[in-house]
């Protein structure tokens, strides 16, 4: 999948009202997933994302300084999302679940159930949720 398509996909389903929210929402939870998943397979998942939109996955050790495999539950996720993307917490928590569910089909060989097993139980709801699926904040 090419960039403008990711973009134009997330803006479209997350109804986001400008390519510029689409990418600042694609960018805050790719940033925020680098952190929490291990380095090798956030390379690997990079790898397969066009490279304007892969760099946010690698991004996090320049950024935060905290580099890769941190440990922090949804609501810290959904948080550093809505933060860095300037959304409400609602709306970051869906926008989060649009970009996941298109990378999903951005990207081959079940990258995306390596992403959820390096992920605990609670934050495996935003991979699986999707769009259209209900996801459980506490």
């Amino acid at each position: 999948m090419q960039h403008d398509a990711f973009i134009g996909q997330v803006q479209a389903r997350a109804h986001l009202p400008s390519r510029g929210a689409a990418e600042g929402a694609t960018r805050a939870t790719l940033e925020t997933l680098g952190e929490r998943i291990p380095e090798q397979l956030a390379d690997h998942v990079a790898a397969q994302l066009p490279s304007e939109i892969g760099v946010s996955l690698r991004r996090t050790e320049v950024l935060s300084g905290a580099g890769t495999g941190e440990r922090f539950d949804l609501n810290e996720f959904i948080q550093r999302v809505a933060t860095r993307s300037g959304m409400d917490e609602p709306g970051a928590a869906y926008s989060c679940r649009v970009v996941l569910e298109v990378m999903r089909e951005a990207t081959q060989g079940g990258v995306m159930n390596k992403i959820r097993d390096a992920l605990p139980e609670q934050l495996r709801e935003l991979v699986d949720a999707g769009s259209s699926g209900e996801m459980r904040t506490t």
